[in-house]
């Protein structure tokens, strides 16, 4: 299968859907794996943008170790979730750099309109999901791994 005809089922995924189980390395409990119900918005280059607070158990699990994954799943396949498209990004969060915070504001508020008012209180901070890998599954039969280079092409 061409490159293209593998990114463009992630890239319809992560459009089509608006939040994930984003998954951390619990700094309480030793890094184990916590996993929390996150929103997300697209940057321009297709990575996710998390509203983050500062309270936040994920937030402090990434302050303290970046790495993480966000697990997207089709929302219209949840009677069969098996038979659905899902994806795992597995990257680096970091704060997004004050020289893309417009961008990623705009993009955030565009896809949460809801959310301008959290932007507005200080706890409140963009974070970016610097993706690494992905591992995509289409259903029974079509699953792949995805670099960061195959999905910037």
């Amino acid at each position: 299968m061409p490159n293209s005809e593998r990114v463009l089922p992630v890239q319809r995924l992560l459009q089509q859907e608006r939040h994930g189980v984003l998954c951390t390395s619990s700094k309480k409990l030793d890094g184990w794996p916590f996993g929390s119900l996150t929103p997300y918005a697209l940057s321009s280059a297709g990575e996710p943008l998390f509203l983050l607070s500062g309270l936040a158990e994920h937030t402090h699990n990434l302050l303290a170790d970046a790495r993480c994954s966000l697990f997207v799943q089709d929302s219209m396949a949840l009677a069969n979730p098996q038979a659905g498209a899902r994806a795992t990004l597995v990257g680096l969060a970091e704060r997004v750099a004050e020289d893309q915070l417009i961008e990623a504001r705009t993009a955030y508020t565009t896809r949460f309109p809801e959310s301008a008012a959290l932007l507005q209180m200080g706890d409140f901070g963009l974070f970016q999901l610097k993706i690494e890998r992905v591992r995509y599954i289409g259903g029974f039969g079509e699953m792949y791994w995805l670099s960061s280079d195959e999905l910037s092409v």
